[in-house]
């Protein structure tokens, strides 16, 4: 690995770890910023709400902990190009590995975070700029069969969307990006190899 891959790497690493003290921090403050004293009854709605929101905190949060590692491995992609040829399947499934490691055990720790700081941090919100009425009317709805109908056709709708937006716009793009690619390749002294940017993304589930 060369001096401009290992700079590479180390801004990566140093992005991620600046972003990770950002939510640090941002939650500290929330911790000590007390709440709004609120009526038995509307802390309890509140935490209903929560309840039911519990799945998209738990999204949150392995969101905070892919961002950066999916950083760190792009960085490391490209910082395996350097290595002799030999060394680089072992060397990517031994990075793979350790990376997943570390998402494995750190999940669950981000998941019980995310969801014991959320009354200190979107109850209070709640608390702030809902009132009782309109906290019932919220949850009324999130708990509505309309809504959890709509909800399960969120993958649906996306995965219908993509697939009729690649199929309008997908040889034209794919045409740009080759163009693209050959441009970059050239600058970079390297030849470009066959790639397409039509490749639909999994929707999500």
């Amino acid at each position: 690995m060369n001096s401009k891959s290992i700079k590479a790497l180390k801004a990566i690493q140093a992005v991620a770890a600046a972003a990770t003290l950002l939510v640090a921090a941002s939650v500290s403050h929330a911790q000590a910023t007390p709440a709004a004293a609120s009526s038995p009854a509307k802390k309890e709605l509140i935490a209903k709400l929560l309840q039911v929101q519990q799945p998209g905190i738990e999204n949150l949060s392995r969101a905070v902990l892919q961002g950066p590692l999916g950083n760190l491995m792009q960085g490391a992609g490209a910082a395996l190009q350097q290595l002799p040829p030999e060394k680089r399947e072992a060397t990517a499934k031994s990075i793979e590995a350790e990376v997943k490691k570390f998402a494995e055990e750190n999940a669950p720790m981000l998941r019980d975070r995310a969801i014991k700081l959320a009354p200190s941090t979107v109850g209070a919100m709640l608390d702030e700029r809902f009132n009782e009425e309109e906290l019932k009317q919220l949850l009324a709805w999130l708990e509505s069969p309309v809504n959890k109908k709509f909800s399960q056709m969120g993958g649906e709708m996306q995965k219908a969307l993509t697939e009729k937006l690649m199929a309008d716009t997908g040889n034209t793009l794919d045409t740009r990006f080759k163009v693209l690619q050959q441009s970059v390749a050239k600058q970079l002294g390297i030849p470009a190899k066959p790639a397409s940017a039509t490749a639909a993304p999994a929707p999500k589930k």
